[in-house]
């Protein structure tokens, strides 16, 4: 993306999680990058020991701006280059201090200080400053830039002052523990490397230079991505692997075929199809999934009639037979929505209006609006497993008289035409904010925020019903006490239920297979991308 950094149109990363290309497109590309100077044979990466070769689902060509991208590679792969204060373990989300020496003793206080890790390096050579972090935070907070972590740190966070030489101070608004966990979204970056001008422009285009356990050593969007393990790194997870070989390969089925048989290029792949899951596991892989935030949602043109009549919004949901979805396309590998959040999550609450399938009661609710002869263009993102649901939500609408017509496209063309204003009536779209943390202020903040780019595509921002939203979700995240904090969660998550502008059809489990003749210390994700910082190469 091109605009300037001061209108935020890059959160349509939010979405941006794979292209659409065809499964010859998809195969022909990944064959060429396994030719090119950057990547590696299959003979190379079976016998070589110091390589590790993934397969990643989704596009490298979004942004690696990390104070800018959602983009479920260009995260995954920033995650092993790039360090915060405070990063999070990639399952459990235990917080430990990375460029930080400890972590706060008090996470009540509003004041937290951090020493910096001594002798912390740069990848150019370069030492690790107070300057870099105040940098780093100067631009998260920057309310004109209005980056796409700004949402979870304005909130909270007053400023970032600098003590000493080797101290950094953070301040901030009220008492807000959560912090903790969420320092890890605010990668420190080198002020001498993107606090020059055009230094923004090449950290969105793949220019990235961390203190982390990993270097990035080459990148070719659309193809793949290489890392090495930085010899100067002195932090607390050491690389136990050499060399990373990432492919990006959107195509399901050329995925498959990366990983499979005995000579195959790739130890590890994420995003596996369902209905390949036996076929790997019969083959010597393991496979497990987890199970977490990734759904599929709608999201309405509140903008547009009859969309600004909640009683239609919630007929369409009504009206879809989800657990044949489940059945059928996700090969049982789902969860109907019952909230927001997904069931595992510790602020989970089940909402007072829940979606079950009721063509009935859709057919009331439409009568009750007066509408009737609807017709609906449904634009979806070509995700393999989500394009596989488009059928039945046809199918399910037309059942009640609603005629439908589906509209599945690259997912960057989509929220390119959006972006422009563009005129819609509803979107299917899948989306994991667990990329970024568990807390439900921040899932909520990822899509619900005033003035984001989201609310502005529904065009609901500006109602009473959205006003009086936002004013519950910000009093919940300065209420102190847990209990009273969760009560106002669970009424803003019954808001938003009720409301349907933008809501989840279905959880998703994401699976990942890997060799384990080949690989050690694997642990599969909730949410899109690998983690390979405690792996080791067999």
């Amino acid at each position: 993306m091109s605009a300037p950094i001061s209108r935020p149109l890059s959160r349509r990363d939010f979405l941006r999680y794979s292209g659409t290309v065809s499964a010859a497109a998809a195969i022909t590309a990944a064959v060429s990058a396994c030719s090119g100077p950057a990547s590696t044979s299959s003979v190379g990466a079976g016998g070589d020991k110091d390589l590790v070769t993934a397969v990643i689902g989704y596009g490298n060509d979004q942004s690696w701006d990390p104070t800018m991208t959602a983009s479920a590679f260009s995260m995954a792969g920033l995650n092993h280059v790039y360090e915060g204060l405070v990063d999070t373990d990639p399952i459990t989300r235990e917080p430990y201090p990375a460029l930080a020496t400890a972590l706060p003793a008090d996470t009540s206080a509003t004041t937290w200080k951090f020493t910096l890790r001594t002798d912390a390096k740069w990848h150019d050579g370069q030492p690790v400053t107070v300057d870099d972090v105040l940098f780093t935070f100067e631009r998260v907070l920057d309310p004109k830039a209005k980056v796409l972590t700004y949402s979870f740190f304005e909130t909270w966070l007053k400023e970032v002052r600098k003590v000493d030489e080797t101290t950094v101070e953070l301040v901030f608004k009220f008492p807000f523990p959560d912090a903790l966990q969420r320092l890890t979204i605010a990668k420190i970056m080198p002020k001498h490397v993107f606090g020059v001008s055009g230094g923004w422009d090449a950290a969105k285009g793949g220019k990235a230079v961390g203190s982390g356990p990993y270097k990035m050593t080459a990148h070719n969007p659309k193809s793949n991505t290489t890392f090495e393990a930085f010899a100067g790194y002195n932090g607390p997870r050491k690389p136990a692997i050499r060399k990373m070989n990432w492919l990006s390969i959107v195509d399901a089925s050329a995925r498959v075929a990366k990983i499979s048989g005995g000579s195959a290029e790739a130890q590890i792949a994420e995003n596996v199809p369902y209905a390949n899951i036996d076929q790997l596991r019969k083959a010597g892989l393991t496979v497990e999934g987890g199970k977490g935030m990734n759904h599929m949602f709608l999201m309405f043109n509140t903008g547009q009639k009859p969309f600004d009549d909640v009683r239609v919004r919630q007929a369409l949901f009504h009206a879809i037979d989800t657990k044949k979805m489940i059945d059928v396309a996700l090969k049982g590998h789902g969860t109907p929505a019952t909230s927001f959040l997904n069931e595992q999550n510790a602020s989970y609450a089940k909402a007072k209006t829940v979606y079950d399938y009721d063509p009935e009661k859709a057919k009331s609710l439409l009568k009750a609006a007066g509408v009737s002869d609807l017709s609906v263009t449904l634009m979806a993102v070509n995700v393999s497993w989500l394009a596989d649901c488009l059928p039945t939500i046809a199918n399910s609408w037309q059942a009640i008289g609603v005629k439908t017509t589906l509209e599945p496209q690259d997912t960057s063309a989509l929220f390119t035409k959006m972006d422009q204003s563009q005129s819609y009536q509803v979107v299917a779209a899948a989306s994991n904010p667990n990329q970024f943390g568990l807390d439900a202020d921040l899932i909520l903040r990822y899509n619900y925020t005033s003035g984001g780019l989201w609310m502005k595509y529904t065009k609901w921002d500006s109602t009473a019903d959205a006003k009086d939203l936002f004013a519950l979700m910000a009093k919940a995240t300065e209420e102190s006490d847990p209990k009273k904090k969760l009560e106002l969660v669970h009424r803003y998550l019954d808001v938003i239920a009720e409301q349907a502008v933008l809501y989840p059809v279905l959880h998703t489990e994401l699976m990942t297979a890997w060799n384990p003749k080949r690989l050690t210390g694997i642990r599969a994700q909730a949410y899109p991308g690998i983690g390979l910082l405690q792996a080791k190469r067999i």
